[in-house]
């Protein structure tokens, strides 16, 4: 079936409820910013299945999916959207709006996405941008999510993903630790410390399992899923941390150990959906995030 012949007969209102349903993954999240209710969305998507004689979304357990033929029909819908932006002098690009729903790690929401969404919003005050922060591996099924920003390199399918940059992971410990513990010479002196780090047994990031390969023999102390609960446990004295550069750094109170033996080298790797980067405030807040990682890059390697 041809994408016209897909779209012909499909009511544009119902297409552009299709659109909101595509952004959020949610019938609920998609009726709120429609100023609709979950059943009138439900009815608006019944009808357009209808029209076009199949189905337009498959449910999984993150949310909803398009199928083949509800990818067809959402480029439909954005030149819809397209020709009423036009229509409303809004074709330009001059003003975005809308929400864009990132998830990222802890240390690139905070010193990476923040700053960033921050300045582009003194341009676009009516962009709205919601961070989720986890440690994860790409989703296979991003309902609800318009950016993932990941670590190392993600399998994911119907996705869009490139590499963002590189950051570097080094070992550190308080001043205070060391003055009382002694500063480690070598690997052989470092692995007689306790290590602070992710708690291994929900490590679900395989770029990120450095000390089984560097240091296995070091002994975990006080870990956590939070780096910036890692920074705080090494700046008290709880061990030796390995830790985020770029995070690290800021710390007058850590010192870098062993530099020369331990700069793990990782990527930050961005994940969209394939029809994310045709939305111009997602196509926005991908640049800003872009343009922060370039400015920040000497940072990130330490």
């Amino acid at each position: 079936m041809s994408e016209s012949a897909a779209t012909g007969s499909a009511n544009p209102d119902d297409l552009l409820v299709l659109l909101a349903v595509a952004r959020t993954g949610r019938f609920t999240t998609a009726a709120e910013s429609l100023g609709l209710n979950h059943t009138t969305i439900s009815r608006r998507i019944s009808a357009l299945e209808t029209a076009l004689g199949g189905r337009v979304l498959s449910r999984t357990a993150g949310g909803w999916e398009l199928t083949d033929l509800g990818t067809r029909a959402v480029r439909a819908a954005e030149n819809v959207e397209a020709a009423l932006d036009l229509l409303g002098g809004q074709a330009d690009g001059r003003e975005l709006s809308g929400v864009v729903r990132l998830s990222a790690t802890d240390g690139f929401s905070a010193f990476i996405a923040a700053p960033a969404v921050a300045q582009l919003q003194r341009a676009h005050p009516l962009l709205r941008v919601e961070i989720v922060t986890v440690t994860r591996q790409a989703l296979q099924h991003r309902s609800g999510l318009d950016i993932e920003v990941v670590v190392g390199r993600p399998q994911a399918h119907r996705a869009e993903a490139f590499e963002l940059g590189r950051y570097t992971l080094g070992m550190y410990a308080s001043r205070e630790y060391l003055d009382r513990n002694g500063t480690p010479t070598s690997v052989a002196e470092l692995v007689e410390h306790p290590l602070v780090y992710f708690v291994d047994s929900m490590l679900q990031v395989d770029d990120l399992d450095a000390p089984r390969r560097l240091v296995p023999t070091m002994r975990g102390a006080l870990s956590s899923t939070n780096v910036f609960v890692q920074i705080e446990a090494t700046r008290v004295g709880g061990g030796i941390g390995l830790l985020p550069c770029f995070m690290a750094d800021r710390h007058d109170d850590l010192v870098r150990v062993l530099p020369a033996e331990f700069a793990e080298e990782l990527p930050y790797w961005m994940v969209l959906r394939p029809e994310a980067r045709r939305q111009p405030v997602i196509a926005a807040v991908v640049e800003a995030l872009r343009a922060q990682m370039l400015t920040v890059a000497a940072a990130l390697r330490g």
